[in-house]
């Protein structure tokens, strides 16, 4: 009996007495998939919800951005088609009416070629176009260095001042005039509707 139970005893001695529990194993995020397809999805929905950058027009400005904006084109007969290019393009962007753009491009092509044909250009050797639009209503100036001549509003007759008839001017425009300074003039047009000028 003696030698059984010193038998136990080493037996007992030499198993370990550690108390610490078995780790687990590893196992794999049952999530990680479904995490994986979600990524792109929710990368294409912030590119889709973010705003796009504003156009820019050949002269450099943004496009329906602002409540003005101002043109100083060479003074040369191929500024014609590009300032009414960009008039044309900043008035749809700001939703004015295809009537009223329509006009806009006969009235600003207008302008500036009786500017590039009559005038002189301003001192760095520009033709300035300026433009506003409210409710729907936009006013486009025309500035150049001026002329020999000056053009003169007559509303009762259908009129040519030495040249510079602005007789398809006054049947678009709503409202129009001329304001001259020492060294340039301004024929200013308002179309789709009155002058906020006298407001």
């Amino acid at each position: 009996m003696t030698t059984e139970k010193t038998s136990t005893r080493s037996d007992k001695a030499a198993a370990p007495s550690s108390t610490t529990p078995p780790a687990e194993p590893a196992t794999a995020d049952a999530t990680a998939p479904a995490k994986a397809a979600k990524a792109p999805r929710v990368a294409a929905k912030a590119a889709k919800t973010a705003p796009e950058p504003p156009a820019v027009d050949e002269f450099g400005g943004l496009i329906g951005v602002g409540n003005a904006r101002t043109i100083r084109a060479p003074w040369r007969t191929s500024s014609v088609a590009r300032v009414r290019a960009a008039v044309v393009a900043d008035s749809e962007a700001r939703g004015v009416d295809d009537e009223t753009v329509d006009e806009i491009a006969v009235v600003v092509s207008e302008l500036v070629s009786n500017a590039l044909r009559h005038a002189k250009p301003l001192h760095d050797n520009t033709v300035r176009v300026h433009w506003t639009e409210r409710n729907g209503v936009v006013e486009v100036e025309v500035t150049d260095g001026g002329g020999h001549t000056s053009p003169k509003p007559r509303p009762q007759a259908v009129f040519a001042v030495s040249g510079r008839g602005l007789r398809i001017v006054r049947s678009f425009a709503h409202e129009w005039g001329v304001t001259e300074k020492k060294d340039s003039v301004t024929v200013w047009a308002s179309l789709g509707g009155p002058s906020r000028r006298r407001a």
